[in-house]
């Protein structure tokens, strides 16, 4: 018994039976930690995605309301310009198609701009593929995320 005492390794238990119901224990452990694992990388990912998507809806619909106001506001300006031009050249109609050909010129102009501004967006959730990405590193026991040269 004396011998117990003094050295700490005979304090540990046997690796006779119970080793096996203790390695059962961790596999269970570890697999329960890995299904919550993935269950929080999914509500990170659902949350990330809710929010931008919640960020584009509220631009498009504030750039709806713009657009309508503005739609209407430049109709009027047009028709006042197309006046004007026609009145300069003595020709209503040349006038008016004048500024309707460079009303159409400058909204093609707008559009091409804004289809590659769009063409760049990405809906990806930057934090959760990061965080993916340093996983396999982490089971490891790699806690830092330097890169080794």
């Amino acid at each position: 018994m004396a011998k117990d005492q003094t050295n700490p390794s005979a304090r540990a238990p046997a690796a006779a039976p119970g080793s096996q119901d203790s390695l059962v224990d961790l596999l269970r452990q570890l697999t329960q930690q890995g299904a919550h694992l993935a269950e929080q990388q999914l509500t990170l990912l659902q949350a990330e995605v809710r929010e931008s998507t919640d960020d584009i809806k509220a631009t498009v619909a504030s750039m709806l309301g713009a657009a309508v106001v503005g739609i209407a506001g430049l109709g009027v300006l047009l028709m006042g310009a197309a006046y004007l031009v026609g009145d300069a050249i003595d020709n209503i109609a040349a006038g008016t198609l004048i500024v309707g050909a460079a009303a159409l010129l400058v909204a093609l102009i707008l559009y091409s701009g804004a289809r590659k501004k769009l063409a760049h967006t990405h809906l990806s959730a930057e934090r959760t593929r990061r965080t993916l990405e340093r996983t396999p590193d982490v089971v490891r026991g790699e806690l830092h995320t330097e890169k080794k040269p």
